[in-house]
């Protein structure tokens, strides 16, 4: 871990309004989500945050969906503007594989329009045969209600693989 800060998965660290602003004001994959469907992600996930030591201040989040046996999907990294530059977000990516590596997971996805170098010094690689993902999802966003989100992207590179995506090499 980079000096002075520290990474936890103690879900009564986070500060919950502070990473709902970061995401729906400032991340692209997010802009507009609802602080209910954020509340919903924070229940349905295995969090992440990046603490000062000194202060104790969150500046960084991850969320892991996963069944801890077969597959994980690391999404909604960020990390505060005023904190970048610093090494933190590849910290907290190796910090998420360290974490889920005794669960002997085939596969640990992600997607990202901006950040592919952080994520490739901690193992990640990008997907060689687009062909055989799929996705699933409206054009106009998520299945379902609308919450003022951005539109889903399409493209595999940019959505969870399919559910028998572990078949996939």
């Amino acid at each position: 871990m980079i000096e002075g800060y520290v990474i936890s998965t103690d879900p009564a660290r986070l500060d919950r309004d502070l990473v709902h602003h970061w995401l729906a004001t400032d991340a692209y994959w997010a802009l507009g989500r609802s602080r209910e469907k954020q509340d919903r992600a924070f229940a349905g996930s295995l969090n992440f945050g990046v603490y000062e030591t000194a202060s104790g201040r969150q500046v960084g989040y991850a969320r892991v969906v996963t069944d801890h046996a077969t597959f994980a999907w690391l999404c909604d990294v960020y990390i505060d503007r005023a904190a970048r530059g610093r090494g933190l977000g590849g910290a907290l990516a190796a910090a998420v594989r360290d974490h889920l590596a005794p669960s002997g997971l085939r596969r640990i996805m992600l997607a990202t329009e901006d950040a592919h170098g952080v994520y490739e010094r901690v193992g990640f690689r990008r997907v060689a045969d687009t062909e055989k993902w799929m996705t699933l999802g409206a054009p106009e966003g998520a299945l379902g209600a609308s919450d003022g989100a951005q539109p889903a992207v399409s493209g595999a590179e940019h959505h969870a693989p399919a559910a028998n995506a572990e078949h996939a090499p």
